[in-house]
């Protein structure tokens, strides 16, 4: 391994805005504390939550850092003291604090994983903020099992793909909704049983031609707009879960007694808040349960676009239009040239 440079280049947002405020810059390359791995980024996947803190609406927690980015995949360049999991020059991909806009970044050695078996950078990167989240929400608080059925909203994200993939392959039947006949086409390609555009049919009424009884889970990141709706695709004994509020954060006039009447359970989840043992443990349980699915090839994130590290604007351009179905990815370094 060669010596750490003193500086590296990354992805500044100043004081926030528009995606114009995303401009490469010169800053030191941070240094692993204990418990703590530093990777040499060769790509950063790029997520909603990386537009919402760009615009301010998404604070980093206490201790993070302040640059966008919260998934990579590299090589480890460094170790903090303690850390015996990895060893230099190892490829991992990571679900970081922050920072993943950057040649470096600072990653707890317990949310890094192997790169997949026959993974490159690009699709190495792509995984972990998604992968993540939905095996926490889905699989965790939504409790999905075989032969359950889903509702799976925003279908062609990288959430809904995900979601839609790893339903499919533990067993569940999958609904899904997206806003063009392109976007349908595609969720059916990736696994989905049903294909909802919402623009042009109510996705209650086909939900329940579809599965009379309700389903058993809906996975949701619009929020109030279609909090109601929601509670009305479920089923008895089904589960809301909410992982964003795109579509608002306060529900007015809603008709609680579905939640009584059919015995739900509604919640949800944001992944940065949660300690660094919580993901560890979601990072052991995918590396048990889904990693394998990945090495064969199975569940793997199709990447709608790449684009250089200093195009980081375009980058969330394209994601802020929602014109893609799949990952939007930062290349960063060459993978074989490391």
């Amino acid at each position: 391994m060669a010596a750490l440079p003193s500086n590296m280049t990354f992805v500044a947002h100043g004081a926030g805005g528009g995606p114009e405020v995303l401009v490469p810059a010169t800053g030191p390359v941070p240094r692993p504390a204990a418990g703590e791995i530093l990777i040499r980024v060769m790509a950063a996947g790029v997520n909603r939550p990386d537009v919402e803190q760009r615009k301010g609406a998404y604070p980093p927690p206490p201790g993070a850092s302040p640059e966008l980015g919260l998934e990579v995949a590299g090589e480890v360049a460094a170790l903090g003291e303690g850390v015996g999991r990895f060893a230099l020059g190892e490829r991992v991909c990571a679900l970081v604090n922050g920072g993943g806009y950057a040649e470096y970044c600072i990653a707890p050695a317990t949310q890094a994983l192997p790169w997949p078996e026959g993974f490159d950078a690009v699709q190495a990167a792509a995984v972990p903020e998604t992968f993540f989240t939905v095996w926490a929400n889905l699989f965790g608080h939504g409790r999905l099992a075989a032969g359950e059925s889903v509702l799976v909203h925003g279908g062609t994200s990288g959430i809904g793909v995900t979601a839609i993939r790893l339903a499919k392959a533990f067993g569940a039947r999958v609904l899904a909704t997206a806003g063009s006949a392109e976007k349908c086409t595609a969720m059916l390609r990736f696994g989905a049983d049903a294909a909802i555009n919402y623009r042009e049919q109510d996705f209650v009424s086909e939900v329940k031609a579809t599965v009379p009884q309700g389903v058993d889970v809906v996975l949701d990141m619009v929020g109030a707009s279609y909090f109601q709706r929601n509670l009305r695709c479920l089923g008895k004994d089904g589960r809301l879960v909410m992982i964003a509020f795109l579509g608002g954060a306060e529900a007015e006039k809603v008709d609680l007694r579905p939640i009584m009447v059919k015995r739900l359970t509604v919640t949800g989840s944001t992944m940065r808040p949660r300690t660094a043992a919580e993901k560890g443990a979601i990072a052991d349980a995918l590396r048990q349960k889904v990693w394998p699915l990945l090495a064969k090839g199975e569940c793997v994130p199709p990447i709608h676009a790449v684009f250089p590290l200093a195009e980081a604007a375009a980058a969330h351009r394209l994601m802020e239009s929602s014109g893609h179905i799949g990952k939007i990815v930062l290349q960063v370094a060459d993978s074989a040239a490391a």
